[in-house]
Parts: C-alpha cells; sequence; structure tokens
C-alpha cells in the first residue's frame, strides 16, 4: 500500500466513498478516463500505455517518499471500486496554496445526479486532507465554462470565482473561457 510520508492520516472516508493514496493497480483505468475526455483537461495528445507506467513510477512514486511533494493523487473508491481519482497538484509549500484535480468514469459524468454526489464527496475528502491535515490555505481550480454542472457544484461547495479568461482555450474548432475558481479554509472549516 502506498503511503504519502508527510501525511499522519492517509485514508480518508465519507459516507461509501474514501480517498486513499494512488493505487498502481488504478493507473490504466485512470489513462482510460483521461484518454475519454481530453477535451476537458490540460492534455493534449491521447496517454499511451507505456507513458502512463513512466509517469506513475517517476513521477507519482517519488510523490510519496517527498517531504514536500509537488502533488498528491489519490484513488477515488465508492463501494470498493476505482471511480475516479484526484488530489492536490502545482502545490506550494510556502503559501500553502495547491490546485484541485479531480476526474470519475464518463459513464459517471453523463449522470448529473450521479456526478454531483460523486464531486460533492470528493470535495467533502479533499477539504479534510488540504484544510484539516495538511492546514493550507487556500485551493484554486481551472474549469473550461463548457462544464456548467461542474462549476455549479464547485460554486454550491464554497469556490468562489476569481477570473474569467475569455477565449482562453481551443477544444477542437471553438475558443472557451477558463474558469479560475479558488476555495479558502475559513469558509470551509
Amino acid at each position: 500500500m502506498n503511503r504519502y510520508k508527510i501525511l499522519k492520516k492517509q485514508n480518508f472516508s465519507f459516507q461509501n466513498y474514501k480517498l486513499v493514496p494512488i493505487r498502481e493497480e488504478d493507473i490504466q483505468l485512470i489513462k482510460n478516463w483521461r484518454n475519454d475526455q481530453i477535451d476537458i483537461l490540460r492534455q493534449e495528445e491521447s496517454i499511451t500505455r507505456e507513458q502512463q507506467i513512466d509517469y506513475y513510477n517517476q513521477v507519482i512514486k517519488k510523490s510519496f517518499s517527498d517531504e514536500k511533494p509537488s502533488l498528491m493523487l489519490f484513488s477515488f473508491i465508492h463501494n470498493d471500486s476505482c471511480i475516479g481519482y484526484g488530489g492536490l497538484t502545482n502545490i506550494d509549500w510556502n503559501t500553502k496554496n495547491a490546485e484541485l484535480s479531480f476526474l470519475v468514469d464518463i459513464d459517471r459524468t453523463s449522470d448529473p445526479k450521479m456526478y454531483e454526489n460523486d464531486f460533492t464527496s470528493f470535495l467533502h475528502l479533499i477539504f479534510e486532507l488540504t484544510f484539516n491535515e495538511l492546514n493550507f490555505a487556500r485551493i484554486l481550480t481551472e474549469t473550461y465554462d463548457v462544464r456548467p454542472v461542474h462549476i455549479s457544484i464547485l460554486e454550491k461547495n464554497g469556490f468562489l470565482l476569481e477570473k474569467r479568461l475569455k477565449q482562453h482555450k481551443r477544444i477542437h474548432d471553438t475558443l472557451v473561457d477558463v474558469l479560475i475558481h479558488s476555495c479558502v479554509k475559513n469558509v470551509k472549516s
């Protein structure tokens, strides 16, 4: 079982959901989910099996033993099955800020109620990790404006819109806005 050296608590649970340090057995599922949803990610090309294995071995594994990792990723489990992953990226240990990462199986995103339950539960867990365990001040997230359900869930859970970058990302032949949201500790703690 993987462990983040920096964390006292390794598993975070809420109802039938839990976050555990990203498991090697989940990385190919994650690759598939990323490739299926490439249009909503900062990812230009599909990831190969070999690239995913290399990333896991060279970046993720190192983060487990780092005193101050630049990212902390978790398998997102529902009823003992991995349904997604996410965590903190671009971690700034000096300012105690981090960027939120979250992605679930595309079948779950197609059902707005299921997606809202999944994402809200994930946010509950990530707030516990970020604000209580790590004592961070702020979480940022970047979202393309083609995701109104995702944006609504962020805002229902204390994220405030900080900035709109007009026509900042090209998805196929369309320029879309990029929205930057943040949530600060005193809002959610």
